[in-house]
């Protein structure tokens, strides 16, 4: 049952969603609490309507309750994500996420209540993406505040004003991803306290099942423990942890805010996403593997944002002139064919996006397998291909395979035609990555939605059977700020192969980068950069990985202290997890010695490059 605070208490009854007993087929979606305030649940059910969530609360006192649900009319001329609510068992007459607004309270009239327990259901009425953040009973008609702040939840929920202490750590590691893993496993290995902190209810990031892409770049034995799949498509990172002493994982915990002391981060705080409890974790070092510089942003640090123009640092492949755009988010799904004929609903507001696109290749055919192909209707030589594809024909052409029939040149572009890229469904490249994730999120769907019925109706035969298999609600995490290090790594540093003396890891792979602008389909790439270079690796220096402004601050991963193009190719999964195991081993050295991540660079390079090189088995020459 949902605890409900005492009607000592004149503000109400507020139950978030995501609190629910019983979340049904619902799912919780903790993605955009930034951006709009809380986690939500979130009928995704790919135009079938899902299982209803329940719960039960206490009501303090028999009266008239008058009913606000915070929801989102996610396309107002539309409303495709409608949803009603029963109370008892009596359905409200109201349609809740047909209001026409985005996040806010819409009124559902009034109900009759007893003091005592009563129970709520969330009734979906479309399986396409209505949401529901919370509900609220009030014994007067005052709306409660649209935005719904956190002192006022907190108030309601009665939860503590101050985060509770989690206590000291040696580290403390933001973001969950591989690279997260990576650099949690390896202080723990070097016999640091670590605390973990991963904001999805999975381990793995863009890796994980969730999502399902293939880690890519220059791996390492800890990496490749922690991204061996079960059967299931899950990673192995989270069996590897349990049997960690030194490592405590805390999953859908959301760092909001971070305290510091001068230069230095004191301690961080997290939210659950299931309960709302706040906590804090105190450590002399930090390292941020979120891939948002989130740390960065809380505290101050100079960040870097777009792409730097040509003049900047000379890079052959960076714009003429700086470009405020960067890489999108992308939503990944699959399709199959069903053993008999199988609808999709009418949806005229998805195809307003799609427009005429017919062809859903690129898809993720298991955690850890893309680039895979898909239907393609209104061709006849890509449809006869696609179709044969999707009835489980074998596809062996890998990225790799297909780019080495490409020419040797500077700047292989490959055209949308030629290759099903999984990324090439992406979207929000002119947006703020920090403040449109949701309307990224939605507006992929849409693509996707509408390019299913596009299919259908075009080859209305061939097609019959074809459905959604898996679209998935999490969006791939493009490009956001990167951290300004003490040295930022570029272009040219990667193809010259230039050697530092504080060159602690090695990374490889090909410089990839996406082109936006696409005109008539802005939720598919215009183009795309595969640049393999001469295939070698390169040196990553430790100056790249760690803040110029925050002392006790380092990052591992994409929003490490490189240019736009640099960070085509340091980006990568694997890459990242090198980056992570030398931010690990620093902090390390940092408690061992009593120092900061620059001291060790001053002071301490050789032990560091020691350290480091036991972790990896893979060493500069330097």
């Amino acid at each position: 049952m949902t605890d409900a605070p005492s009607r000592e208490n004149p503000l109400g009854v507020l139950v978030e969603a995501e609190g629910f007993d019983d979340h049904g087929g619902w799912t919780v979606d903790s993605q955009f609490e930034s951006e709009m305030g809380s986690p939500y649940l979130l009928a995704h059910g790919l135009g079938r309507p899902v299982a209803d969530a329940a719960t039960t609360i206490a009501v303090p006192e028999d009266g008239r309750y008058h009913v606000w649900v915070r929801t989102k009319d996610w396309v107002p001329d539309h409303h495709p994500g409608r949803f009603a609510l029963t109370v008892n068992g009596t359905r409200l007459d109201a349609e809740f996420g047909a209001h026409g607004r985005d996040w806010s309270w819409q009124p559902g009239g009034t109900v009759e209540l007893r003091r005592g327990e009563v129970r709520l259901a969330l009734h979906d009425l479309t399986g396409f993406d209505g949401r529901c953040d919370a509900i609220f009973l009030g014994l007067t008609g005052e709306p409660p505040p649209d935005e719904a702040p956190r002192p006022w939840r907190k108030q309601l929920l009665g939860l503590p004003p101050e985060p509770g202490d989690r206590g000291e750590f040696d580290v403390v590691v933001v973001g969950g991803g591989v690279t997260g893993c990576a650099a949690a496993l390896a202080a723990a290995r070097l016999g640091c306290r670590v605390a973990l902190l991963q904001d999805r209810p999975l381990l793995g990031g863009n890796a994980s099942k969730e999502i399902g892409l293939t880690p890519q770049g220059r791996p390492a034995p800890l990496i490749i423990e922690l991204v061996e799949r079960s059967d299931d498509g899950d990673l192995h990172a989270a069996k590897v942890f349990d049997t960690e002493p030194n490592v405590s994982v805390f999953l859908e915990h959301r760092v909001f805010d971070a305290r510091s002391d001068g230069s230095r981060i004191t301690s961080v705080d997290a939210r659950d996403a299931r309960t709302g409890a706040e906590s804090r974790y105190r450590a002399p070092v930090f390292i941020d593997c979120t891939g948002t510089a989130i740390l960065g942003l809380l505290t101050g640090a100079r960040t870097l944002f777009g792409q730097e123009a040509r003049s900047e640092f000379g890079e052959p492949l960076a714009p003429r002139k700086r470009v405020a755009s960067h890489h999108g988010n992308t939503l990944f799904f699959r399709t199959h064919l069903a053993d008999a004929p199988v609808g999709f609903p009418d949806v005229p507001w998805a195809r307003k996006v799609a427009k005429d696109f017919a062809k859903l290749t690129g898809q993720v055919a298991r955690p850890g397998v893309d680039n895979h192909p898909g239907p393609i209707a209104g061709n006849s030589l890509k449809a006869q291909f696609a179709r044969t594809a999707e009835k489980g024909a074998p596809y062996r052409k890998t990225v790799g395979k297909v780019m080495r029939k490409l020419p040797d040149r500077l700047r292989a572009r490959l055209t949308m035609g030629r290759f099903p890229g999984t990324h090439f469904w992406e979207y929000g490249q002119r947006l703020d990555p920090y403040t449109s994730g949701e309307h990224v999120r939605d507006h992929l769907l849409c693509a996707l939605y509408g390019t299913l019925a596009n299919i259908k109706d075009r080859e209305p035969v061939t097609y019959a059977n074809l459905e959604f298999d898996w679209v998935a609600h999490v969006t791939a995490k493009g490009e956001y700020r990167r951290y300004l290090g003490d040295y930022i790594l570029t272009e040219n540093d990667i193809r010259a192969h230039t050697s530092f003396d504080d060159g602690v890891v090695l990374n490889s792979g090909a410089f990839c980068l996406h082109h936006a602008g696409n005109r008539k389909y802005d939720f598919r790439l215009k183009n795309w950069t595969w640049d393999t270079r001469d295939g070698l690796p390169y040196e990553v220096p430790f100056r790249c990985l760690y803040s110029a402004d925050i002392a006790n601050l380092m990052m591992a991963g994409k929003h490490i202290s490189v240019t736009h193009v640099a960070g085509g190719s340091t980006k990568f999964m694997s890459n990242g997890g090198q980056h992570a195991i030398a931010t690990a081993a620093a902090a390390f050295l940092c408690k061992k010695h009593g120092t900061t991540p620059r001291g060790v660079y001053e002071k301490h390079l050789p032990e560091l490059r020691e350290v480091v090189g036991r972790l990896t088995d893979d060493q500069p020459q330097g």
